[in-house]
């Protein structure tokens, strides 16, 4: 389904070559502040154009069609929606004899019998990770209500890339965002070898009251999880200590609790029994290599009966990754706000 959360409920649309991508958000409360303007920072972010990254150039200027008068969300349903215009379709053509490793080509066949729109990977493209975003955008607007949290002002959702290639960040990126030396490298290389690489992302909310979240099916950890293994292309995800708590003892991965109530250390990620304790959220994502690579790989040929050989054609991210981390924030947004409107 392309529906997802309770009292704030999103649901994208569109196909990545189709004429327009979108999304309808139901449960938005009525006096927000926004504009069309407010969606430009986020989108920025994930826009594509830097090394590594598809040189498919979208303009991505939001068009609120919906649930705004006089630059105030009014309660109703609130939609916004993106044109595609630079699409190259028939770079998708091969696919039809020879899906692609790692997409989603085949699967979407099968269980649509040809039906599906397979240009640019249709439904099932990174593109409609934009319409995610501009969700995101309205929840932080949720979340810095002040009418909302009833303690700690909240200070927003940080997600930034720790690892890239399996080279991990051992320093703090410099204030003008500089990619350090060594994953540049490895962009370098995985171009030059027609290849892809995968990264690691880690997201903190730095500032949430403790009381967020449900024993089981809802605990904020299941939640969280839900909305993370929707963005195309995640494979795994941990909390706090994560699975280095495996290798622990008891004593060192539990949190022992202060004065004031909340925990000294974070092993937990910021939760305990699906509930916020009021340490920070923090959390790591592990994203796959893009599976669209020229290099040669052998694959089934479904025209010819027989495996062939198949370079992907087309425009494609090389770390599709280096763009997510404003994902990333958007889905953790939109879980908190949906949490704490139905607190």
């Amino acid at each position: 389904m392309n529906t997802i959360g309770r009292k704030f409920r999103i649901s994208i649309f569109g196909e990545s070559h189709g004429e327009l991508i979108g999304v309808v958000m139901d449960g938005v409360p009525a006096g927000l502040e926004l504009s069309e303007a407010d969606f430009e920072q986020d989108i920025l972010r994930r826009k594509s154009g830097a090394k590594g990254t598809t040189p498919r150039i979208e303009a991505d200027l939001p068009k609120i069609v919906s649930g705004i008068y006089e630059g105030h969300t009014t309660g109703a349903p609130l939609t916004v929606t993106f044109q595609n215009t630079d699409t190259h379709s028939s770079d998708y053509e091969l696919f039809a004899a020879m899906p692609r490793p790692g997409h989603a080509d085949l699967t979407a066949a099968l269980k649509w019998d040809d039906c599906q729109d397979p240009r640019g990977g249709g439904h099932f493209s990174g593109r409609l990770t934009l319409p995610v975003v501009a969700a995101g955008v309205v929840a932080k607007k949720i979340l810095t209500d002040a009418t909302i949290l009833d303690e700690t002002p909240f200070t927003g959702v940080s997600a930034r890339i720790v690892e890239l290639g399996g080279k991990i960040l051992h320093f703090v990126q410099n204030d003008n965002g500089k990619m350090p030396e060594e994953w540049q490298e490895a962009i370098d290389e995985a171009i030059k070898e027609g290849d892809s690489l995968g990264a690691v992302i880690e997201c903190v909310v730095p500032n949430i009251d403790p009381g967020y979240g449900e024993p089981f099916w809802d605990g904020l950890e299941a939640v969280l999880a839900h909305a993370i293994f929707s963005i195309p292309g995640v494979r795994g995800l941990e909390f706090g200590d994560g699975f280095e708590a495996a290798r622990m003892k008891g004593s060192k991965h539990n949190d022992p609790i202060g004065e004031d109530g909340r925990p000294l250390k974070n092993g937990a990620g910021g939760a305990n029994g699906g509930i916020t304790n009021g340490a920070p959220i923090s959390f790591r994502v592990a994203f796959k290599p893009t599976s669209s690579i020229r290099k040669a790989q052998q694959t089934f040929n479904f025209q010819t009966g027989e495996m062939d050989t198949l370079e992907v054609p087309g425009r494609h991210d090389v770390c599709f990754a280096l763009r997510a981390p404003v994902v990333v924030e958007a889905m953790t947004a939109i879980t908190l706000a949906d949490l704490v409107l139905m607190k």
